[in-house]
C-alpha cells in the first residue's frame, strides 16, 4: 500500500488496489467537502453516490455525512469505460515512455512525428494516446487515458493525460487556469540575443493559409519569454516559457523575430511562405542531415490538484538536439540557464 501525503489537503490518500482509492480525513469534514477538495465536481459527486461507488467500511456513504479525523471513505473506479476509446491500445506500434504516473495522471514523452490523438480521419491511428493506453494495458490497468494537453505533430516532449474521470475537472481547471509552468527548448538559426527576451506580438489566423498563424495587430495577446542557452556554429539553443497557449505561439514568435526554429516547415522562412520539408542542417562534424522541427516540451511543473504535491518532470532530449550541440557543454549551459530562471522567478 502506497500512502501519499498531500501538502495542504484535508486528507491522506491511500492506494490500496488498482481501481480503488481510500481517502482518510485529517480533520472533521463533510464527505462532499472532502471530495471537492480532491477536485471532484458536485455533479460528479452525485453520479458517484448514485452508482454506489463511495463507501466506508460500514457501507455506502452519503455526501451529507461527516467524516471524523482518521476515518476513511473508499472510492471505487467505474467498472465500464465511460469514454469512447478513439485511440485503442491495439493501434499503437509501441508502448509510450511514461515519465510520471500516479493513480490520477500520467505524463508521457511524445516522439516527434506522431499525433497526440486521432484526428478522426483514421489515416494515422498510431497516436501518442494509443501508445499510452498500450503502456497502461501492459500494467493491467483498465484506465483509458484522456489527453489534457496537445503538442503539434512534429513537436516532441511532455504531454499530460488524466486517468480517472472522477477527477477530470480538477486537471481541466489546472490546464485552463495556466497554473502549470512549462519550459520548451528550441534550436533556432542564427545568434539569438543573450539574456532574456520577451516576445509579445499578438497572433491571429493567416487568411491565406489555414494551417498557419501570423502576427496581427487584431490578434489575441500572448507572451513568450526566451532565454539563450548557448550558441554554436550558426545555431542557438533557446529556453522558452510560454505564458499563454496560442496555437503555434513559440514557432511564430521566434520566426517573426528573425530566428525561425530549425526544421519548421511552416515558419522556417522567418514567417514567410512554407518551406519544403524536411530541412537539412549541418552538424558540428560538417555532415549534412535532414531534420524535423526542433521544438521540445522539456519540462512541466505544477501543484497536483488532488495530492497537493509538486510535480516536476523533464522529457529526454531527442537525438538531433544531442547531435547539434556538444552534450556536456549543453547540459552545463542548461543548468546555468535554469539557475538564472530560478533567480528571476520566471
Amino acid at each position: 500500500m502506497k500512502q501519499i501525503v498531500p501538502g495542504s489537503k484535508p486528507y491522506l490518500i491511500e492506494t490500496v488496489v488498482p481501481g480503488e482509492l481510500r481517502l482518510q480525513a485529517t480533520r472533521s469534514i463533510a464527505v462532499s467537502d472532502l471530495l471537492e477538495a480532491a477536485g471532484v465536481s458536485r455533479k460528479r459527486q452525485e453520479q458517484i453516490t448514485e452508482e454506489g461507488r463511495l463507501m466506508s467500511d460500514a457501507g455506502p456513504v452519503r455526501l451529507t455525512d461527516t467524516l471524523e479525523e482518521g476515518s476513511s471513505v473508499k472510492l471505487v473506479a467505474p467498472q465500464a469505460i465511460e469514454r469512447e476509446v478513439k485511440d485503442p491500445a491495439e493501434n499503437a506500434s509501441q508502448s509510450a515512455h511514461l515519465l510520471y504516473q500516479d493513480p490520477f495522471i500520467v505524463i508521457a514523452s511524445k516522439p516527434a512525428g506522431i499525433l497526440v490523438h486521432s484526428d478522426g480521419t483514421g489515416r494515422e491511428p498510431d497516436t501518442l494516446t494509443a501508445q499510452v493506453n498500450a503502456a497502461l494495458e501492459e500494467q493491467g490497468l483498465i484506465s483509458t487515458a484522456q489527453v489534457l494537453q496537445r503538442l503539434d505533430k512534429d513537436t516532441s516532449g511532455c504531454v499530460l493525460f488524466s486517468l480517472c474521470p472522477d477527477f477530470q475537472a480538477a486537471f481541466d481547471a489546472l490546464v485552463a487556469g495556466h497554473a502549470m509552468h512549462k519550459y520548451y527548448l528550441a534550436v533556432v538559426k542564427g545568434s539569438f540575443p543573450e539574456g532574456v527576451t520577451k516576445l509579445s506580438a499578438p497572433l491571429g489566423r493567416d487568411r491565406h493559409d489555414p494551417r498557419r498563424m501570423r502576427v496581427a495587430s487584431s490578434g489575441k495577446s500572448c507572451l513568450s519569454i526566451v532565454r539563450r542557452v548557448m550558441y554554436e556554429k550558426g545555431y542557438s539553443l533557446v529556453l522558452v516559457a510560454p505564458k499563454t497557449g496560442r496555437k503555434h505561439q513559440i514557432r511564430v514568435h521566434l520566426a517573426f523575430r528573425g530566428f525561425p526554429i530549425v526544421g519548421d516547415p511552416l515558419y522556417g522562412a522567418g514567417g514567410g511562405p512554407a518551406l519544403p520539408h524536411p530541412e537539412r542542417v549541418q552538424l558540428p562534424n560538417g555532415e549534412m542531415v535532414a531534420t524535423t522541427l526542433l521544438l521540445h516540451c522539456w519540462e512541466e511543473c505544477f501543484i497536483h490538484p488532488v495530492t497537493g504535491e509538486e510535480v516536476s518532470v523533464r522529457a529526454p532530449l531527442t537525438e538531433m538536439f544531442l547531435r547539434l550541440f556538444e552534450v556536456k557543454e549543453m547540459r552545463k549551459a542548461l543548468q546555468n540557464a535554469m539557475k538564472l530562471e530560478e533567480k528571476r522567478g520566471m
